[in-house]
């Protein structure tokens, strides 16, 4: 069988079509995701689903023919207010939006009121409620891959599956419910299951969140770990013990026998990006009229060198403290070069995820995303940090083929995520 999988990105949306029988992509596509929406609130961070609707929709039409069901994988955290009709009653509120921080009457934030993050769908959504900008024909919350299957389907009501229910916020694991009271939330299931069918009777998986999806579609085995670095960055292992976890990781769904222990950077692969953006501003400043500096920084770390400057990459906060800033520090007139700032923000993304694991030492790692893909040197301070060379992930859109597999569970193509 020949499975279409989505995967609904931040920046991007990704699609493979992925083979059962042979467990291989044998195609995969990328397309923008140019849904970002200009705001005037420091703190929000909005996307238009309507664009990403469209976005998918042409991807579709594209492969039209060629695939026999769906599977989708989503941003996680982020939140729509959907209508009775199964229409978008607001833009996507993505995981970086940070109204959640913001403080509410008595001075809480929101996050602190309900005990979760900044960015997670239900902080989001008590900031809303405060404040009086839930929309009055809001029916149902459900993320971005929730209403994409539900689009699909022709359905009024999303369907969440537990990976992107837990990405909200106030939600027991053990339990597998909600521990937050509102009639907005939608219908939770536990299972890989078929969400609906679309107009040609095509089947459409329930949405699977990207953390584990990614980790479905990379991981051969349960004992490996998964380091994601992109817009942000996630490292991702199996525990069967919840008392395992580390301090700053969080505690995720996976399936009836595991949990996935998730640590994620809020800047993550961006703080590379932000050097870039800074040394291109130094060189054009200077008159070069350069539109990227990343071939001249891919020179500088193509051996990986070695610095002892200290990079704190947490320009963004924490899930936790999102008032925590980075810095550099160990700065001395010998490593005030462009050589080991550039070596001490790469060292630094990797550090930083190093902190959030508590696994047995020197596991296979699996490395993925563009920020590993287009920086061949992160490879190497992974390496460096974790004892242990990556391995690079089978596909470049692991989260889509991820999304894949899941959809062959819930179509009973395979028996689990490890038993293809």
């Amino acid at each position: 069988m020949i499975i279409l999988g989505l995967d609904i990105g931040t920046t991007g949306i990704g699609a493979v079509l992925f083979d059962t029988g042979t467990h291989k992509v044998i195609k995969s596509l990328s397309q923008a995701n140019n849904a970002f929406t200009k705001s005037s609130l420091p703190f929000e961070k909005i996307q238009e689903p309507q664009l990403i609707l469209e976005t998918v929709n042409g991807i579709l039409n594209e492969l039209s023919g060629e695939y026999e069901a769906v599977g989708i994988s989503g941003q996680m955290h982020g939140i729509i207010y959907t209508d009775a009709s199964g229409n978008a009653a607001s833009p996507l509120f993505i995981w970086q939006d940070m109204r959640g921080a913001e403080p509410l009457e008595g001075g809480k934030t929101a996050a602190e009121i309900l005990g979760t993050f900044p960015g997670y769908g239900l902080a989001t959504h008590l900031y809303n409620e405060k404040n009086g900008l839930v929309p009055e024909n809001a029916a149902f919350i459900c993320t971005a891959g929730d209403y994409i299957a539900m689009k699909l389907c022709g359905k009024a009501e999303p369907l969440m599956h537990i990976t992107n229910a837990a990405s909200l916020g106030c939600f027991d694991i053990r339990s597998n419910c909600f521990e937050y009271e509102s009639q907005l939330l939608p219908r939770v299931t536990a299972k890989f299951e078929i969400a609906g069918k679309t107009a040609e009777g095509i089947p459409v998986a329930v949405c699977v969140g990207d953390n584990q999806a990614s980790f479905i579609g990379s991981v051969p085995e349960k004992d490996g770990v998964l380091i994601n670095i992109g817009t942000g960055s996630q490292i991702s292992y199996l525990i069967e013990n919840a008392d395992d976890i580390t301090p700053g990781a969080e505690l995720r769904p996976f399936d009836s026998r595991y949990c996935l222990a998730a640590g994620c950077s809020l800047c993550g692969g961006r703080a590379f990006s932000d050097f870039e953006k800074f040394c291109r501003e130094i060189a054009n400043t200077a008159g070069a009229g350069i539109d990227s500096f990343y071939p001249f920084l891919d020179g500088i770390l193509e051996n990986a060198p070695y610095t002892d400057l200290i990079a704190d990459c947490r320009f963004c906060g924490t899930r936790t403290d999102s008032s925590l800033t980075g810095g550099f520090s160990n700065l001395t007139e010998s490593n005030f070069t462009l050589k080991d700032f550039a070596a001490s923000v790469a060292l630094g993304i990797v550090t930083e995820l190093h902190e959030m694991y508590s696994g047995p030492a020197n596991p296979v790692i699996i490395a993925s995303g563009n920020g590993v893909r287009k920086n061949p040197a992160m490879a190497k301070y992974i390496e460096r940090v974790f004892g242990t060379a990556p391995l690079t992930a089978p596909y470049d859109e692991e989260a889509a083929a991820g999304a894949a597999i899941a959809a062959a569970i819930a179509l009973g193509e395979y028996r689990s995520v490890f038993e293809g």
